[in-house]
Formats: C-alpha cells, sequence, structure tokens
C-alpha cells in the first residue's frame, strides 16, 4: 500500500533539543528521523505507530519511523528538518536561493523490514561520503 501526500519541513521542538544535544546524539536522530502521520493515514497505511515506512518525493527517497501525529491533517506529513528531510526537497531554489521545504509531493509506503540509516550512513549512501 502506498498514499499519496504532501511533505511540509520544519523545525520541531525534539529536533531542537537534539540538535543542542549534537548531530550524532540519538536525541537527535531519533527526533530527525521521525515522521509524523494522521491516524487515518496510519490505518490506510496499514502500519502501527513506530512502524518504519519510506517516504519518497521527485528529489529522493528515506526511510523513518512513523509517528503519530498531534494534530488531525489527513494527506500531510510533517518531517523535522534534517539530513533525512533534506534528502526529499529539491535542490533547485527557483532563483530564491532556498529550496522549497512546504507543499511537496511525496509518496509514503510500509517499510517494516528497511533500516533507518544513521547520519553517517545516510550521506555515505546519498553522497558517496564526498
Amino acid at each position: 500500500m502506498t498514499i499519496k501526500v504532501v511533505l511540509l519541513t520544519g523545525r520541531s521542538i525534539g529536533q531542537g533539543r537534539g540538535k543542542e544535544a549534537g548531530k550524532d546524539s540519538q536525541l537527535y536522530m531519533e527526533a530527525a528521523t521521525s515522521c509524523e502521520l494522521d491516524t487515518s493515514d496510519l490505518k490506510t497505511l496499514g502500519v502501527q505507530f513506530g512502524t518504519n515506512v519510506r517516504v519518497t518525493t521527485p528529489s529522493g527517497s528515506v526511510i523513518l519511523v512513523a509517528k503519530r501525529s498531534a494534530q488531525p491533517h489527513p494527506g500531510i506529513v510533517f518531517i523535522p528538518y534534517g539530513a533525512w528531510s533534506n534528502i526529499l526537497t529539491d535542490q533547485k531554489t527557483q532563483g530564491t536561493g532556498m529550496p522549497s521545504f512546504k507543499g511537496i509531493a511525496a509518496e509514503i509506503s510500509p517499510a517494516p523490514d528497511e533500516k533507518v540509516l544513521s547520519l553517517g550512513e545516510l550521506v555515505t549512501a546519498s553522497y558517496g561520503g564526498r
């Protein structure tokens, strides 16, 4: 099962706390690899809170941990800023100097047997360790 959603990225309290602890900290990884979904979207996907999901956009694909959103918003997924969300955003800036971090067309599918990559693994897999 795959669902089409609109991706929003942004700051979160957890991501901010994790960043303060260091981008190599477990706290940061747990915050930046979360994917907040509406309860109805979790049900449609057939996944439980804490299950790994694959989020794919025209720019890339990552495995993240599904979390239940505190606010109802069917069809919208929120991912905190971080290396994982950056894989999903378009590098083109349409002349603004900033990529678009909101309103990105995305698809989500269950990925319970796939691993969420650590920051180092993600960088190596995505950029060849450059």
